[in-house]
């Protein structure tokens, strides 16, 4: 006879079947796992068999075979404790076999019987849903499990608690879906004193979804800007927050197995690898820039970041996810984030200031900035000058501005953005903003007038522009017309929004003349 429990495992964000198949025959004694496990799948017969001893069951001396199939995939993880104990309960006619074929199985057994948490239960009761299978989980993840609508969840404390619920002895209450207690609380943009054209720049990336650059001296508020954005970017929707969280969920990093509706706000150290950034390692996990998928990645001190790391960036930055390639796996995870940077104008700091630059000035400034690449600085949209704040600012009340009044005008031009797309077609769905929108969706969402073409052709000429710097000038404008009150089928662009959008580009040696220019056709 061979028992069967059906598992998964997971390359990236898909979720794959495993067949745990259990045979007892006769023979000598022995317990043996086959089907290429990792480590911790092979440490799980002593796992298995001190669980099994706590309830006071042994195993029987017979030839014990345990196959993960397929073969040629390989295992990794502790949630194999669960099936492969199911399994062998089956195989003991402990456990009738066809009610745990109807369940797929899967969490990390302790030497006493309980049941401990593993990563992956959200998707995994997806996937089980997929199927029309129920899912059998460790009892803190089951209001994680309960998200997915329509499976039959049971989540049990202990291995002995859900022998006997199958037995009838015990009744185990299907867990309730959970949402985090706490709301999101964000630092507030009245904060801030000064620096208005920062705060013009980030309002532009929240409404638009772009990628910002701030560079300034130390102390400047730089980092303070980056952690009040969060705060001015809409709610998520409950997808995005099933999205959001099945990631997590693959990470580890759901509190109690409680969803949650805060915007990720990640901000690695700059000593991360790459690993760390993009995802990878042993297992292929995801990385940072997947953990910030639909949120915010903070990179401060951008030049200190090694390079490698900051050139994997530049892929996930186009296309909105990150596939990482090794010789064991090739997996693929979603990673639609909004970059925001900050770094100073040279290693000191002081650049612009000749009583505290280092001896070095300039060329220092264009050393350090030069670790940064062309093609990652072509990818940013906004590029905005921080300067130390004036002492006498610091003096003034708080700005009579509030994050809920510049949210409120971002949600305006987010709702604006989502109605343009939705009216636009199907095939748009995934564009949620301006900075999604690439190829004949821009070419029909953003058409500047006369005035605003012949400025772009002339600014794109004299500054250099890529073409990829050229669209991500057009988007920016097209955010600028929606802050304005465009309506959505409306795709003008007049040449001040142009002129705007052209001033937040990169400023280059030489060009600052050019620069004025444009500012001088803003005003």
């Amino acid at each position: 006879m061979v028992a069967r429990v059906t598992t998964v495992d997971f390359q990236g964000f898909d979720v794959l079947d495993v067949d745990v198949q259990v045979q007892m025959s006769s023979g000598l004694p022995a317990f043996t796992i086959v089907g290429l496990p990792d480590k911790a799948v092979a440490e799980s017969r002593e796992r298995v068999r001190g669980a099994l001893h706590a309830m006071g069951l042994a195993l029987p001396s017979k030839r014990i075979i345990v196959n993960l199939a397929p073969a040629d995939l390989l295992k990794e993880g502790s949630h194999f404790d669960l099936p492969i104990a199911l399994g062998l309960l089956a195989a003991m006619e402990v456990l009738p076999a066809d009610e745990i074929a109807g369940f797929v199985a899967l969490g990390e057994l302790a030497l006493d019987g309980g049941l401990s948490r593993v990563t992956g239960v959200l998707p995994a009761a997806i996937h089980a849903d997929s199927r029309g299978l129920g899912l059998i989980c460790p009892g803190s993840l089951g209001g994680e499990a309960a998200w997915a609508a329509n499976v039959q969840v049971l989540a049990p404390a202990t291995l002995l608690a859900l022998i006997n619920h199958f037995k009838g002895t015990q009744v185990l209450t299907p867990p309730q879906a959970r949402l985090a207690d706490n709301a999101p609380q964000y630092p507030d943009m009245s904060d801030i004193k000064g620096q208005e054209t920062a705060k013009r720049a980030v309002e532009i990336a929240a409404a638009g979804g772009h990628n910002l650059l701030m560079v300034g001296p130390p102390g400047a508020g730089k980092s303070m800007l980056a952690a009040r954005l969060p705060g001015l970017l809409p709610p998520l929707d409950a997808a995005e927050v099933l999205e959001i969280s099945m990631i997590r969920s693959l990470a580890g990093e759901l509190p109690d197995g409680a969803l949650t509706n805060e915007r990720p706000f990640r901000e690695p150290h700059h000593s991360a690898s790459m690993a760390a950034l993009v995802g990878g390692g042993q297992r292929a996990k995801p990385g940072e820039v997947s953990l910030a998928h639909l949120g915010v990645l903070f990179l401060d001190e951008l030049p200190e970041f090694q390079k490698p790391a900051l050139e994997a960036l530049r892929q996930p930055l186009e296309a909105g996810r990150v596939t990482v390639a090794r010789a064991n796996a090739h997996v693929t995870y979603p990673a639609r984030i909004q970059l925001i940077a900050a770094m100073n104008p040279c290693r000191c700091g002081y650049l612009d200031n000749p009583a505290e630059a280092c001896s070095r000035a300039p060329n220092c400034a264009r050393d350090y900035q030069g670790k940064i690449s062309g093609p990652l600085f072509d990818r940013i949209d906004l590029h905005v000058e921080v300067p130390a704040v004036n002492p006498a600012d610091l003096d003034l009340p708080p700005p009579m501005e509030s994050s809920c009044d510049i949210a409120a005008r971002i949600a305006k031009a987010r709702a604006i953005q989502k109605q343009r797309f939705e009216h636009l077609g199907s095939e748009n769905k995934l564009v949620r903003t301006n900075a999604d929108a690439d190829g004949k969706l821009l070419d029909a969402t953003a058409r500047p007038d006369d005035a605003g073409r012949r400025l772009l052709v002339e600014a794109s000429e004299r500054l250099g522009l890529t073409a990829r710097g050229y669209h991500r000038v057009l988007r920016v404008a097209r955010t600028l017309a929606d802050l304005d009150g465009a309506a959505p089928d409306d795709p003008a662009l007049t040449r001040i929004h142009i002129a705007e959008a052209l001033s937040y580009r990169r400023v280059k040696p030489g060009q600052g003349a050019i620069m004025m220019e444009h500012a001088r056709h803003r005003a």
